[in-house]
């Protein structure tokens, strides 16, 4: 295990910088200088579109809104920030809002295609995602399939195995924890309450991630809104440190790898998910008059997981004065934090924060593998596959718990970067579209109109499209 665990990290290392590092930034600052910085001219414009009701039965922009935010604002949100910050410094925060900021032009574009290429199902609804318009606009099945299958293993294996080892690593700090049974435990409670959801499939999903994701966001951000104010005779240096280490190049270029620059890409990427082609397959499923529309929503869930839920991670922990360790990594590091106010109370809401970001998010990882599998088999599986794949993805659930916090990391960061070195490269092909998409949708908004998308408009084959036509 060590062996691959190693191996696993020597290719992350190559894999992330500089190929991924390159990637995600110049995609970022291409489209947001396309969209001429529509992240800032059309903040308000995605709250507006939010808002809006689907027709009768169908998923509204809010529903998906939530299904990708449960999938982005998860255990990462606390224990993926705290390591970013013990292990690669304060800077790292810079570094997370840097990728937030221009990854919100790269999940604009993806999601707007989700929606262009979407497919009608036997029920009326829709799907779609990036295999399909890799597959319907760039010709190749095969890596559509390719896609699908690195998303499978990323969200069912790699995900979902962190988020449910995240959860058990809160219980550390209780008398009761005895390494070699607590996690075990832990895990077969929360494969049980997450299969006995997921077996309910994709609506029972919705319903959950709609109900519990703004109570989950909005009691937190509450709480280091508290740790805040108590502290905030040190907010002032918070941001020097913030500011001064993600500018400390001599130190980042020492150690590329472990840097706060790196951890802060890669921490990013894995909370907010901007550029990767998960959310896509969410944003495919919502009932809109326009692609665009979708796009904008998307945009917003990036800023929502990053610039709101993970900054308040970092505040509230750095505000707190604790130093931070390579010890002190994951939840500890947190929870020792808000111990300085809250006592043990501080420990109990990270740990419920944790049980409740852990099974949202796995409730909307497994939406999107949903998507996938259904992509594969070119239709809905029969249910005897549904109910052997659900029993298989809660006893991965199961078996992260007791898994080693380096692997399992690891694991996902590799397994997400394939996910990036597919998805990016087909959207700045197709970026095209998307932008046409856009100008198309500002057009109509310039004439005070509710905007209404028809493929030959922006020039499309519509004989592709099963929608707008």
């Amino acid at each position: 295990m060590q062996f691959i665990s190693d191996l696993i990290l020597a290719i992350n290392d190559v894999l992330y910088y500089p190929i991924l590092i390159i990637m995600l930034l110049a995609c970022g600052l291409y489209f947001t200088f396309r969209t001429k910085f529509m992240q800032f001219s059309f903040f308000k414009e995605s709250i507006n579109v939010v808002a809006e009701k689907p027709n009768q039965g169908g998923v509204s922009s809010f529903q998906a809104l939530m299904v990708s935010t449960a999938s982005r604002v998860g255990t990462g949100n606390i224990v993926g920030i705290s390591n970013a910050i013990c292990l690669g410094g304060y800077g790292a925060v810079f570094w997370m809002w840097l990728i937030a900021l221009i990854g919100g032009a790269s999940a604009f574009i993806e999601s707007t295609l989700a929606q262009i290429y979407k497919r009608r199902g036997d029920d009326g609804t829709s799907y779609g995602g990036p295999s399909y318009y890799i597959e319907t606009a760039l010709g190749s099945r095969t890596l559509g399939i390719i896609f699908a299958v690195a998303l499978i293993l990323t969200y069912a294996v790699g995900f979902n195995m962190l988020a449910s080892f995240n959860l058990q690593d809160s219980f550390k700090v209780y008398g009761f924890y005895q390494p070699g049974v607590t996690p075990w435990i832990i895990g077969a409670v929360l494969a049980l309450i997450a299969g006995y959801c997921i077996i309910g499939g994709g609506k029972r999903i919705i319903q959950f991630t709609s109900a519990l994701v703004p109570i989950m966001g909005v009691l937190f951000v509450v709480v280091a809104l508290i740790m805040i104010v108590v502290n905030i005779k040190n907010m002032p240096q918070v941001f020097s440190n913030i500011f001064s280490d993600a500018f400390n190049f001599r130190a980042i270029f020492g150690g590329v790898a472990g840097s706060s620059m790196v951890q802060g890409i890669k921490r990013g990427l894995y909370s907010n998910e901007a550029g990767m082609g998960s959310a896509p397959n969410a944003a495919a499923s919502a009932d809109v008059s326009h692609p665009v529309k979708q796009g904008l929503v998307q945009m917003l869930s990036v800023f929502i997981d990053t610039l709101v839920i993970c900054s308040a991670t970092a505040f509230m922990a750095m505000a707190s004065g604790v130093v931070p360790t390579e010890e002190l990594a994951g939840a500890p590091y947190v929870q020792e934090a808000l111990s300085t106010v809250f006592g043990a109370y501080g420990n109990y809401f990270i740990t419920i924060s944790l049980s409740l970001f852990a099974f949202t998010t796995l409730l909307g990882n497994l939406y999107y593998v949903d998507s996938c599998i259904a992509y594969l088999n070119k239709k809905v599986p029969s249910k005897g596959f549904q109910l052997t794949y659900r029993i298989v993805a809660a006893v991965i659930i199961f078996v992260g718990a007791g898994m080693e916090m380096d692997f399992v990391w690891n694991l996902a960061d590799l397994l997400m970067g394939l996910m990036c070195i597919i998805n990016i490269p087909a959207i700045l092909i197709l970026g095209s579209q998307a932008l046409k998409a856009f100008e198309d949708y500002r057009s109509q908004k310039r004439q005070n109109k509710n905007p209404v998308f028809l493929g030959r408009n922006i020039g499309l084959d519509e004989s592709k499209l099963q929608y707008w036509k």
